[in-house]
């Protein structure tokens, strides 16, 4: 019909057009029409013959818009996974102040202080560097939420941080998740706190984040990160590299900010954790046998950590060893200044039996002895 429209017209079909690619078609005008010179121009003569008033309004097909990104599903796990734990998401702008630059560190490998993106025409004034960080965005929420009076928070944020390229090339984009916790832990329907947030509230959330992807866990390490507090941060290691950090922000940044209470902070590159393969999820039946558990507190120097005890414990477990998990830090009286406590608990049960004293009493015992030897570190009484 629409050919027929333009034959009429005097606008006549090419004939070798449609012989050389069926899906187009090439017109020759006549020439008195100066006016048809671009292939709008053709659309044009059919709708003023066919009516527009019989031309119904519709959106122009969209193929493959609104579909899910690969990771997208990923992510709403974790979002979901927080939400649960009592964080809200904070959405900040992805262009900061020159005041920020190389106050926090970067995720490892991933940017570098003299890779700055700066723009020449900014939105908000000032605001002239895309972030290589989301923690001045998260850092700025906790600062107005303190404004307000509200002290007990709990913030994650999942953004892009950006690093300049080569010249000519666009810049380099990276997805990152950061968290920001401080003040009191808040139960349902109570109005005060019943304690303080702390490192391992912050280290858990990154746990349980990563969990909700259905990425490995990472090792957490004792580390020096230059925006964070010595002796309360640690490095972020996953699959043998170092992925990001979490601890007490330091008290320069806190006074900078007016923070007039702990403020603990954790990134991540969550591009790097995505882009391992997700785990199957397993299943096993409830033991149908008790479990005996022995708590163990070694005096231990400060550089022998539980990941230290753990690690070569479970080289040497046997099968009925069925967990080793951390439970306290003490450090005070009754211990040198450079010692502490180490509380661990070892977890034994059979699946055909239950575990006579004997038995479990044998295999403990050869267990400690072990880690006194390896790392010279002695029993606690």
């Amino acid at each position: 019909e629409c050919v027929r429209l333009l034959n009429a017209l005097g606008i006549e079909e090419k004939e070798e057009s449609t012989i050389r690619n069926p899906q187009s078609a090439i017109f020759i005008s006549p020439s008195w029409r100066h006016d048809i010179a671009i292939e709008e121009d053709l659309v044009e003569e059919i709708a003023r013959h066919v009516g527009y008033e019989n031309i119904k309004t519709e959106l122009p097909p969209s193929y493959g818009a609104g579909e899910y990104q690969p990771t997208e599903h990923r992510e709403s796990r974790l979002r979901f996974a927080l939400a649960d734990q009592g964080f809200d998401e904070a959405l900040s702008y992805s262009f900061i102040d020159t005041e920020h630059d190389g106050v926090v560190e970067t995720v490892p490998g991933l940017v570098s202080e003299e890779s700055f993106v700066t723009l020449k025409d900014s939105v908000i004034e000032g605001a002239v560097r895309m972030r290589q960080t989301l923690l001045p965005g998260l850092l700025d929420a906790v600062r107005l939420n303190f404004n307000h009076q509200r002290r007990d928070l709990k913030l994650f944020e999942l953004g892009k941080a950006f690093s300049a390229n080569k010249p000519g090339e666009l810049p380099n984009e990276r997805e990152l998740f950061a968290i920001a916790v401080t003040g009191g832990e808040t139960i349902a329907h109570r109005k005060l706190s019943t304690r303080d947030v702390d490192f391992y509230d912050a280290k858990g959330a990154v746990e349980s984040a990563i969990e909700a992807v259905g990425s490995p866990q990472p090792a957490f390490v004792d580390d020096e990160i230059k925006h964070l507090r010595r002796g309360q941060s640690a490095a972020i290691v996953f699959d043998g590299r170092k992925i990001g950090s979490v601890g007490r922000l330091n008290e320069e940044i806190a006074a900078d900010y007016k923070f007039k209470q702990p403020v603990y902070v954790a990134e991540i590159d969550l591009q790097a954790v995505l882009a391992s393969p997700q785990g199957s999820r397993t299943y096993a039946p409830l033991p149908k046998f008790p479990a005996i558990v022995r708590d163990v507190s070694f005096a231990v120097t400060r550089n022998v950590s539980f990941e230290m005890l753990r690690d070569a414990a479970s080289k040497i477990k046997p099968d009925i060893c069925r967990e080793i998990a951390f439970v306290d830090i003490y450090e005070g009286k009754s211990l040198d200044d450079d010692k502490r406590s180490l509380t661990i608990r070892f977890e034994y049960r059979s699946d055909d039996r239950t575990l006579a004293e004997t038995e479990i009493e044998e295999v403990h015992s050869r267990m400690v002895a072990e880690l006194e030897e390896k790392f010279s570190v002695k029993q606690r009484t």
